[in-house]
């Protein structure tokens, strides 16, 4: 195979950084690092820096926060999607962001391949390549680390015979992902699902036994579904998912154990942290109960689940999700209001919420004089609502058959 310039997803971790020297050797290409800022709490000039010594001969650092919040969390939110009934995605949402911002970097420095540090029994080498086929299917696509074979022990002896600089994290016994959505832990005493995560697993959230004695109350508002404001004051996306991930983990909100549907088939145990995405799905699915119709509702609920396979499978760039998005984004056009979250020892429970369009009439509900319900109206309506029973069984009486 001849490629004469890479554009590498670059860490700066063991991996992708044995990569820059691996990818050189094998092919005899350039090597373009390209780092994604989505929020991993990195020193990404470091970062920047290190690619270049360890032999890059372009290394790209790109801000892509904003864009991860507006264009795929918020998406995400909107629809309801978790996957597993507990996962709210967070890696799954930042990787067809990271392999579009790839393509757009091998057109501008030439490129005439792609390579990601993804192993072959993960779900993202599926993300990354499936993106890299849909927006340009010209692109040669690599996976070194799927490729060469070698142990976490070859692969530092390796890094020692070229000079590669190893991180000071090798130690550390867990394999972890961030993003300003959300961490995620997993490997070591965690592969063992019947042992209880050890506190060492997580980073964002206080341990819920020694949170605050005192619970707090946050206010979070909605437009059409998107979050806009906390506690009154409006925020840009970025500033309210950091605030709210600040605030909650200190109560212990979003801790997550998860046995988890790989897309390659088989299960894994995963350790998931992501206080924001906890509340404000909490709170967003409490006001579109407040705001949307029953049938409505009951529909959604199978959009969510379909559209957290789609995202989870690494279909993005389908052909289903703009469909998905109208059906989500006619839904929401009512979906606005304010909901207020109380934040105590690991919970988030939603104590009230307003909308200027609620469907939730007081004097319909209520049970006092202003009660305007016709409760005259009852005595036709079960009738006529049970009739399709009543004729069932009494045909099943005359015939005699077994219930």
């Amino acid at each position: 195979m001849s490629v004469k310039r890479i554009a590498l997803a670059y860490s700066g971790g063991l991996d992708t950084s044995v990569a820059i020297r691996w990818l050189q050797e094998t092919y005899g290409a350039e090597i373009v690092a390209v780092a994604l800022d989505v929020g991993e709490e990195r020193n990404y000039e470091a970062i920047r820096s290190k690619a270049i010594t360890v032999g890059a001969v372009e290394s790209v650092v790109i801000d892509a926060k904003e864009r991860f919040v507006t264009e795929f969390v918020w998406p995400a939110l909107k629809a309801g999607a978790v996957y597993n009934d507990k996962y709210y995605m967070a890696t799954s949402l930042g990787r067809p962001l990271i392999a579009e911002e790839m393509v757009k970097v091998t057109r501008q420095y030439g490129c005439d391949a792609v390579a990601h540090g993804c192993t072959g029994k993960g779900n993202d080498q599926v993300r990354f390549e499936v993106t890299f086929a849909a927006l340009d299917p010209e692109l040669v696509c690599l996976a070194p680390a799927r490729e060469w074979g070698m142990t976490r022990e070859q692969e530092i002896a390796y890094a020692q015979q070229h000079q590669i600089p190893i991180p000071v994290d090798l130690d550390n016994p867990y394999s972890t992902d961030v993003n300003l959505w959300g961490r995620s832990c997993e490997c070591g005493i965690l592969e063992d699902p019947n042992n209880s995560p050890p506190e060492g697993a997580y980073a964002w959230t206080t341990n819920p036994e020694q949170a605050p004695n005192e619970p707090e109350r946050v206010s979070i508002g909605f437009e059409q579904g998107v979050p806009v404001s906390l506690n009154g004051s409006a925020l840009g996306p970025v500033e309210l998912v950091a605030a709210l991930n600040e605030i909650a983990g200190r109560h212990g909100v979003g801790r997550v154990d998860c046995i988890e549907d790989r897309l390659v088939g088989i299960k894994s145990r995963e350790i998931y942290e992501c206080p924001a995405g906890a509340v404000l799905y909490a709170a967003h699915t409490d006001l579109e109960h407040l705001c949307l119709d029953k049938d409505t509702l009951e529909l959604k609920r199978s959009i969510a689940q379909r559209y957290a396979q789609l995202v989870y499978n690494g279909l993005w760039h389908g052909s289903l999700r703009p469909h998905l998005d109208a059906f989500v984004d006619s839904t929401q056009r009512t979906v606005t209001g304010e909901v207020r979250v109380r934040l105590y020892k690991g919970s988030a429970v939603v104590e009230g919420r307003t909308s200027p369009y609620p469907l939730y009439s007081y004097e319909m509900a209520t049970y006092d004089e202003a009660d305007k319900f016709d409760h005259t109206a009852a005595k036709g309506f079960i009738t006529i609502w049970g009739l399709p029973t009543k004729i069932i069984r009494a045909m099943h009486r005359e015939k005699g058959l077994a219930d």
